[in-house]
């Protein structure tokens, strides 16, 4: 009888024991599933940080381009919308990826599980370097586009200074009176021939061309005339007085320059300038 209670207690014994080691095996296998799920939630997460980090320092480059440039709007908004809507579904995906990561209970589950999040993840990293990539093309082209304009505006700027400069020598040069005049001619610099003509059919000579004088207006100081130099005919019309009326003569195309400073009914009075010892013929006959 003590022999079989003996058995007995070792067979309770050794049950026990095998429940056990089933428990400390099935706790240690739960353990080390609950490690990996924690693994992938941390990578999960890294990459998450990682492409925020990236949309993030993309939104900044856009509005730091948008603030410096000022324009092309229209292509910067558009990059910005991409990034904004790969920023969303990027949230998306993550949250959905963490919803069924805590659903799944078992090993077998958790490694297939596993291995479908490496796969969704690694898509969603390739499309958000794909999408990445072509906003910052865009955002490479607008500055493109910006820096091509901004040299056209520097060139077009020059050209702006150089014109108001020769416009301003011109200017400079142009006697509204016979004082100013006689201190033009005291200068050196060119030649000039003084007219006072009438509005007629025919054209008047001063110095080596030809001008006909066709309607005067003294209310506006205006007027229109004809000007005939070697077989060229220049009509000007609603010049002002004192404004340089400039044309090119002869084969060496030399500047001359028209400029009336009275205005009368049916009549004019100014001076014609030419290049320093150009040959010129008598001086208009004068009334």
């Amino acid at each position: 009888m003590n022999w079989l209670k003996s058995k007995t207690t070792w067979i309770i014994a050794g049950a026990l024991a095998v429940i056990g080691l089933q428990g400390y095996g099935y706790v240690s296998m739960r353990g080390a599933m609950e490690d990996r799920m924690s693994s992938i939630e941390q990578e999960l997460q890294t990459t998450q940080s990682q492409n925020v980090k990236s949309l993030t320092q993309l939104t900044s480059d856009l509005s730091t381009v948008t603030d410096r440039m000022g324009i092309n709007a229209e292509e910067l908004q558009k990059a910005r919308t991409s990034a904004e809507q790969l920023k969303r579904e990027h949230a998306r995906t993550a949250q959905r990826l963490q919803e069924e990561l805590a659903a799944k209970a078992d090993s077998k589950a958790v490694s297939e599980f596993r291995e479908e999040a490496t796969t969704k993840l690694a898509e969603v990293q390739n499309e958000a370097t794909t999408k990445i990539g072509a906003v910052s093309g865009e955002v490479d082209t607008v500055r493109t586009d910006l820096s091509a304009t901004r040299t056209d505006l520097d060139a077009t700027r020059q050209e702006l200074v150089s014109s108001r400069k020769d416009i301003t020598d011109v200017r400079g040069l142009v006697a509204r009176n016979s004082t100013e005049l006689t201190e033009l001619r005291r200068r050196g610099e060119r030649d000039f021939v003084e007219f006072d003509m009438r509005k007629s059919k025919g054209f008047e000579r001063v110095g080596d061309i030809q001008i006909q004088l066709k309607k005067t207006d003294v209310k506006r100081q205006k007027y229109d005339i004809v000007i005939q130099a070697d077989d060229n005919r220049l009509e000007k019309k609603d010049r002002v007085a004192n404004e340089p009326v400039q044309f090119l003569v002869g084969r060496d195309r030399l500047r001359y320059e028209f400029v009336v400073n009275y205005v009368d009914k049916d009549r004019i009075r100014g001076y014609v300038s030419t290049p320093k010892d150009k040959l010129l013929s008598a001086e208009g006959p004068r009334r």
